[in-house]
């Protein structure tokens, strides 16, 4: 049963058609993704939706009784009100079935005749079945652990004291705690970590029972969530069937039929026009006929191909020293960040900063940059180390600055690595056209400003990235060359973020805050280190991966030490092994070497210059394959080093 349908939807802002067209229904309990460019027009698409914002045309039935809400990228709350008040005032009809409910009890407790009593019971019995109705009698405490579970630990905390992250947490859980029949959520995975993010993708997949539209650049939870895509571009919707990953897969069939399409039609007016030029002398209705099939071949409009953010960096060679921290402390408002550290960051490594909000990934940057003072321990910067730093707040930006003087000041041309640019071309790779690039930078959108950061950044020479929640704001298609950008850079990369679809493809390990000051070091990527978390919480043994401190410089894993790292402190670790876990473990060497020697195979091909001489479809296959292989062996190794080291404790050595 639809609870929204559209036709011929419409909407013009500034001159400017947003979308034009749109013809879309959404039925009970249906989980649907909302994707496009930054400024595609995603967010007014949700508000005309909702019923926010005027439509310019077209039609927006919505199913009779049925609840609409819509998530407010900046929600804003009286100050004064207390978390629990905003959050359970969305309960208003529970609320007014349990304060009748108590009355009625109490009225019962002061009836003094039979008749009355009865009447009252009744009336009661009649509360209580729409008590029940409506969710059950605990409504209240699930929604403050909602409330809990989006980390708002103090439901008493007034809202005038919240940051803006914190405020966006509170319409999240009130709108999930009023389980409106459709659900426009835009961007809900902002300012969220890793953790929480999972949990309400869990929560919109499994236990919310409305219908969903997410207006989402987080791809982990699209693909998790949503059962069908609606994507956003050109001032048209178009329809997938499935999740994200379905969704790339189609529209990449999509395009590739439409330029065969386009190809073929290419081919037919040359073989017309050729005819044509002939001029045949006979103009019977043979010839007159093929004549109209050019003309209206030629009416057809050429399908127009996405352009997409071209982001480069050449990276400058490296010394034997890249970056050290040597028994790090760092401590903020009294609470203990970092306790003892140890990182040796060697070449190539692209390593991901993951941990809870608070918990201190952004003042490691801050420390290895030279920005926050630790307060014991030392750091390290080789002699060649060329540092290039992304802030998560994006600062360094002036409203009144075009975007040129904003990326790269005066300049007119850069040099990067070995080639030369002019400052127009080198722009146009961020997706700003020339009119563009004279806009202030007070009138760009979010993913716009975060565009201007990132070619600021890579205007400059580094071999060492240090990037804090760079995804932020980043629509699909550039976030997709971000990821390819850091495969391909030949340099070393540090990366807070909480894009686990990013960490995937790109880490190489994962550099995880646990809390209390504790860091631990996992080889591999999100996947790897989720693994390894999850057999640790099911009671098998909590496997960090962490190498010694002080490893040889040859070594390709960074050191990382901290003081949970030490095999004694994991009971788990001393566990026996079983008989299945020692045939592992025997074999495990045999399948090490394997996995390496189809590892120097695929680099052996990617150092062939053979292998580029073709359309480039054999080289991404190849590094894909490549990644692939580079897992599997840190995988294997880390599972290894898990394995020994636990035959190694129960035997006493």
């Amino acid at each position: 049963m639809p609870i929204l349908d559209v036709a011929g939807l419409r909407k013009v802002v500034s001159d400017r058609t947003l979308f034009d067209d749109v013809t879309l229904t959404i039925r009970r309990g249906e989980k649907v993704g909302l994707v496009g460019r930054n400024g595609a027009g995603k967010s007014t698409l949700g508000r005309v939706l909702a019923g926010l914002e005027p439509s310019d045309g077209g039609r927006i039935a919505r199913r009779r009784d049925s609840t609409v809400d819509y998530l407010e990228q900046e929600p804003r709350f009286e100050p004064a009100r207390t978390i629990r008040e905003v959050v359970l005032e969305r309960l208003t009809e529970w609320n007014a079935m349990r304060a009748r409910f108590d009355a009625l009890s109490e009225q019962l407790g002061q009836a003094g005749d039979e008749a009355a009593q009865a009447r009252l019971a009744d009336e009661q019995a009649r509360v209580a079945e729409a008590i029940e109705r409506l969710g059950g009698w605990e409504r209240d405490h699930e929604a403050l652990a909602i409330v809990s579970d989006l980390g708002l630990a103090d439901p008493e905390r007034r809202v005038g004291t919240l940051s803006g992250g914190e405020t966006r947490r509170v319409a999240l859980a009130r709108l999930l705690v009023g389980k409106p029949d459709l659900a426009i959520l835009d961007e809900p995975t902002n300012h969220l970590d890793i953790d929480t993010i999972e949990w309400l993708e869990d929560y919109l997949a499994e236990q919310f029972p409305g219908a969903i539209l997410l207006i989402s650049h987080d791809r982990r939870v699209l693909d998790a969530v949503t059962t069908r895509t609606l994507e956003l571009h050109d001032g048209r919707v178009d329809a997938y069937d499935g999740g994200y990953a379905t969704f790339l897969e189609a529209k990449a069939e999509r395009e590739a039929f439409a330029e065969r399409t386009e190809r073929n039609r290419q081919n037919f007016l040359r073989r017309e026009v050729e005819w044509l030029r002939r001029q045949p002398k006979a103009r019977g209705t043979k010839q007159k006929a093929r004549i109209g099939r050019a003309e209206a071949a030629l009416d057809i409009r050429a399908p127009r191909e996405d352009r997409k953010a071209d982001l480069r960096l050449a990276a400058e060679r490296q010394g034997k020293t890249i970056l050290e921290a040597k028994a790090l402390l760092l401590e903020r408002d009294g609470r203990t960040l970092v306790a003892g550290l140890d990182l040796a960051l060697r070449a190539g490594d692209r390593i991901g900063i993951v941990g809870p909000n608070g918990s201190g990934k952004t003042s490691l940057l801050l420390a290895l940059v030279g920005q926050l003072a630790c307060l014991r321990g030392e750091i390290v910067t080789g002699s060649n180390t060329r540092i290039g730093y992304l802030d998560q707040a994006r600062s360094g930006l002036t409203d009144g600055d075009t975007v040129q003087e904003a990326a790269v000041g005066d300049a007119t041309e850069l040099v990067l690595g070995e080639e030369r640019i002019s400052v127009g071309n080198y722009l146009e790779r961020f997706l700003f056209d020339r009119p563009k690039q004279r806009l202030r930078v007070g009138e760009l959108s979010g993913g716009e400003r975060a565009r201007v950061c990132l070619a600021r950044l890579l205007s400059g020479r580094c071999n060492l990235l240090l990037l804090d929640e760079p995804t932020n704001d980043l629509d699909v298609d550039t976030l997709a060359s971000l990821e390819a950008m850091l495969v391909d850079f030949g340099g070393s990369v540090l990366v807070v973020s909480h894009d686990r679809w990013l960490l995937d493809r790109v880490a190489t390990g994962i550099l995880a805050f646990e809390g209390d000051g504790r860091v631990e070091y996992h080889v591999g990527n999100y996947s790897d280190y989720a693994e390894v978390r999850e057999r640790g919480a099911r009671g098998r043994g909590k496997a960090p991966q962490a190498s010694p401190a002080g490893a040889g410089a040859g070594t390709a894993t960074p050191a990382v030490s901290a003081p949970s790292s030490s095999p004694k402190s994991n009971p788990g670790q001393s566990k026996k092994l079983s008989q299945a876990e020692q045939r592992e473990l025997a074999g495990m060497l045999d399948a090490i070497a394997a996995a390496e020697e189809g590892l120097a195979a695929l680099q052996g091909q990617l150092a062939d210059p053979a292998t580029y001489q073709g359309d480039g479809t054999a080289v991404a296959r190849i590094r894909a394959e490549l990644e692939l292989a580079e897992s599997q062996v840190a995988r294997l190794t880390a599972r290894w080093e898990e394995l020994e080291s636990r035959a190694a404790a129960a035997a006493g050595r």
